[in-house]
């Protein structure tokens, strides 16, 4: 299977990538954009487009948030919040096998920012039924995750009449090149769809036979076009607007927040999805099994066109990590009644057949004159750190955490300090 000779990327990337005459691939190509646009500018643009949205009678919020437990969600509202200026409404969607850190790290990001929040949580039964059903449908137990998170931010959009979301980075832009920065491409049902979901809508897994409802499916749904055209809902990407560095920004998180970080099973990446059990476990082995590379080969790809790897590094890395066992997958496995063996057979349902070459033997030894001429020069560090600043130190505070979601005796952040 062919390879970026710049990155890892392989052409069979699930979003799609092309690959130049010079061996590189679109993905590192749009990348190159992030060392050559005027940031200050962009940022201004984002200033002058939320500057429409605030609610000028105080009486609603200026925008929606989806956040969780991870990711870049404290980045993401610090910009909103001590950026912009704005007032957010945060939402997310319970994927239900959550992390301690996780949970943490959630409670203190709306307590140090002081900010009102929904969440949707489905019954755990549900959650089961539909796991099965796109365990089987699309090789994915974790599809209702991505359901729930790209559509309930949309949902609370409409029902509160909040016109502006306000994500993080495009993924297919960041990862494949799907669009330029400058094409400030927004989220969308059809890519959703198509992308997100895999082709499939959460109407599609209404079954009697499954005991799937439509009833119980509506929190999958996404609002009619017509609800949202009506309160003018739209969703902008952060990652148009500021040079997007997960590893830099997670960083400033850890010295500005004491944002908590962990070790994860499959990758060197410790800062990005500590809050879930699954998605660096066997979420992983099964993207892997499906496609040939997993997240080590994701964040690897980052570090190179962020100037913190070179190849040689990051196929060394790629090797440690991408044949670790999911420690995590018993566990899902007797939730989901399911016996190793059957679950693997429903996966490779679903494999890509060029996935199937020993992972070992991908990559060649030595640099050919493609990747030499593809090489970027490393000028950083690509150290992860461990930070576990905010563990409960008693029984009453971590029941306390774990019951509220919000800490007691953290200062918030002050509207004062919204624009420093």
């Amino acid at each position: 299977m062919r390879h970026c000779a710049r990155c890892l990327y392989p052409v069979n990337h699930p979003l799609g990538l092309v690959i130049d005459d010079q061996g590189v691939c679109s993905g590192c190509r749009v990348h190159e954009e992030k060392d050559s646009l005027d940031w200050s500018e962009r940022f201004q643009r984002l200033r002058r487009l939320v500057d429409g949205y605030r609610n000028q009678s105080t009486n609603n919020f200026d925008c929606v948030v989806p956040v969780s437990g991870a990711r870049d969600s404290h980045f993401i509202v610090d910009i909103v919040v001590r950026k912009l200026g704005l007032n957010p409404l945060l939402v997310s969607y319970n994927r239900q096998y959550n992390t301690a850190v996780g949970h943490r790290n959630l409670a203190y990001l709306r307590t140090i920012f002081d900010a009102d929040y929904y969440q949707q949580t489905l019954s755990p039964p549900l959650v089961r039924q539909i796991m099965q059903a796109t365990l089987e449908r699309m090789g994915s137990f974790h599809w209702h995750v991505l359901a729930g998170q790209t559509v309930f931010p949309v949902q609370v959009a409409v029902r509160f009449k909040i016109p502006l979301i306000i994500w993080g980075t495009h993924q297919g832009l960041d990862q494949v090149g799907m669009y330029s920065h400058l094409d400030e491409v927004e989220m969308s049902r059809r890519y959703r769809k198509n992308h997100d979901l895999m082709g499939i809508e959460g109407e599609d897994l209404v079954s009697e036979a499954r005991g799937l409802y439509e009833r119980d499916l509506q929190p999958l749904f996404y609002p009619h076009d017509k609800d949202i055209e009506k309160v003018g809902v739209r969703g902008i990407f952060l990652g148009n607007y500021i040079r997007w560095d997960s590893k830099a920004q997670h960083e400033a998180m850890i010295e500005r927040y004491g944002y908590e970080t962990a070790p994860q099973a499959r990758t060197f990446d410790t800062y990005n999805d500590v809050d879930c059990v699954h998605y660096s476990g066997l979420h992983d082995l099964v993207k892997q099994r499906k496609y040939g590379y997993g997240k080590a080969v994701d964040h690897a790809c980052r570090e190179i066109r962020l100037r913190r790897l070179d190849r040689d590094g990051a196929i060394t890395l790629v090797q440690q990590y991408e044949t670790t066992p999911a420690p995590d997958a018993e566990k899902l496995f007797a939730w989901l009644g399911i016996t190793e063996r059957d679950f693997w057979s429903l996966i490779d349902r679903h494999r890509d057949p060029r996935a199937a070459a020993p992972l070992l033997n991908r990559f060649a030894t030595g640099r050919s004159d493609l990747e030499r001429q593809a090489a970027l020069d490393v000028s950083e560090s690509c150290h992860f750190r461990i930070v576990s600043s905010h563990s409960p130190k008693t029984d009453a505070e971590n029941c306390r955490l774990f019951a509220r979601g919000y800490v007691n005796g953290v200062p918030a952040i002050s509207m004062q300090q919204s624009t420093s």
